[in-house]
């Protein structure tokens, strides 16, 4: 375990031997919060009530079940809570579920929810957050905003249909069915008209999206809420962000695979949300399996709300952009973050452990601990921490601050880099990065450290040598 040593005024004199009663305090271990902040998640518990949607008209099909579901969600909160049922079975659902206080949308093993891929049934708006920015736009598929004490749990699935025949193609890429002629999210500047209004402040109720604008709905995204579990379900298929808690607190992810391919496929993204815990999940996804994010530019700095206090364990990383990942959005500063005890492996993983953000992003990074992590193959990098992530063509006057990472126990067996630390420049340097019993063997192009400060490496081998680094 890598221990800061702090040693007070009276401390250093005694190490100078002009003072004779003074004594050394070591830092408690900073893995002891783990415990802390687990016991400050309040898992939802819901009263022994079932509301089957089988009971609110609800019929296997093509029929539309989302009238049911409705119906079934709003008598289960009248009643005070309970189970939402959906029992074995594939029910289509016409537009989005709104949760509501005391509901858990329970699907039974054997169940499956197809989604609308039918933008307009997405409407009306909401508020809601598109890479880190403020908008009214179409409702992601599973929602809920200001509610308390909600889940989704059982064995079933949910299958948001998108394909390179809907949805996919709005992010402008021919690869996934976008065609030259065809609209996209990017207006005729190339540049998304959402970056330009959150650059300008303007009000989240000014931001009207929707129709016209191609802005792909993420999945599920509880806004502003309490007290949340999300468990054992399969979700699959998503028009982008997977799992997306916004400005949220009291967050359980247990049990969850998610497979989703698409641009953007995060696989769970927690924004700007206190005491999250992630553990037991299988991630394999076209995006980052996790990233933790605290909004973008103004927005994440007006509101400044740090992702904080989240611990990521046992969980299993296939493809994906990176393992587990902080930023690139994550204005409003990330802290106290803890991954441990995963296993990543994948020749289209591009990285395990990544920070990534820009000089137009700002905020703090610190205060990030990985430890006993697996890695049998990553295509790029096994550390990659870079301050100099997409330009966003906003002014360079806001260069974030990436402090105090803390890597152990790290282990992996291909990658064309070991590590890979870009600062932005010489006053504005990537600091204190501790890493300790680690090995990294085939590695194909060695290890790069740019604009880096307070490397220390100590048990590291990288290709079966000891990896020094000298300052």
């Amino acid at each position: 375990m890598i221990n800061k040593i702090r040693f007070s005024s009276c401390a250093i004199l005694a190490l100078l031997g002009l003072a004779t009663s003074c004594s050394v305090e070591k830092q408690a271990d900073p893995w002891d919060k783990v415990a802390d902040i687990t016991a400050a998640i309040q898992v939802p518990e819901f009263p022994d009530s079932d509301f089957s949607i089988l009971d609110y008209g609800a019929k296997e099909g093509e029929e539309d079940a989302l009238p049911a579901i409705r119906d079934a969600i709003t008598a289960c909160n009248d009643a005070g809570g309970g189970r939402v049922l959906i029992p074995a079975g594939t029910y289509t659902v016409g537009g989005p579920i709104h949760l509501k206080s005391n509901v858990n949308l329970h699907l039974a093993e054997g169940a499956t929810l197809l989604f609308s891929t039918n933008p307009s049934d997405y409407l009306p708006l909401v508020l809601t957050r598109w890479e880190g920015m403020e908008c009214m736009n179409y409702s992601p598929l599973i929602y809920a905003y200001g509610e308390e004490n909600i889940a989704i749990t059982g064995k079933g699935v949910l299958d948001g249909q998108a394909s390179n025949d809907n949805w996919w193609p709005w992010c402008g890429k021919e690869v996934y069915g976008w065609q030259k002629g065809m609209p996209s999210q990017r207006d005729s500047a190339n540049r998304p008209e959402l970056s330009r209004m959150n650059t300008a402040e303007l009000p989240a109720a000014e931001r009207v999206f929707g129709e016209g604008h191609y802005l792909r709905p993420n999945f599920i995204q509880p806004y502003n809420c309490k007290n949340i579990l999300i468990e054992n379900v399969t979700i699959k298929n998503s028009p982008m962000w997977v799992m997306h808690p916004v400005l949220s607190e009291n967050i359980t992810i247990r049990g969850v695979r998610v497979i989703s391919h698409g641009p953007n496929s995060d696989g769970c993204d927690p924004e700007a949300c206190r005491n999250v815990l992630i553990e037991d999940c299988y991630f394999d996804t076209g995006d980052d399996c996790i990233a933790l994010k605290s909004g973008r530019n103004q927005d994440g700095r007006k509101i400044g709300r740090a992702i904080e206090n989240v611990v990521i364990r046992n969980c299993e990383m296939k493809d994906g952009h990176g393992g587990v990942v902080i930023g690139s959005e994550v204005s409003g500063g990330a802290r106290n973050i803890f991954a441990e005890n995963c296993i990543m492996d994948s020749p289209n993983l591009e990285r395990a452990i990544r920070v990534k953000t820009n000089k137009s992003r700002g905020g703090v990074i610190e205060d990030l601990y990985f430890r006993n992590i697996e890695v049998g193959e990553v295509k790029e990098a096994v550390v990659r921490i870079n301050m100099l992530y997409e330009h966003d063509g906003e002014p360079d006057i806001h260069i974030p601050t990436i402090r105090n990472i803390f890597i152990e126990n790290v282990n992996s067996k291909r990658s064309e880099y070991g590590i890979m630390l870009d600062g932005y420049d010489e006053s504005n340097k990537i600091s204190d990065i501790f890493i300790e019993n680690c090995t990294f063997n085939g590695i194909e192009k060695g290890n790069r450290v740019r604009h880096t400060e307070g490397l220390n490496l100590k048990g590291v081998f990288a290709n079966e040598k000891p990896l020094n680094y000298e300052q």
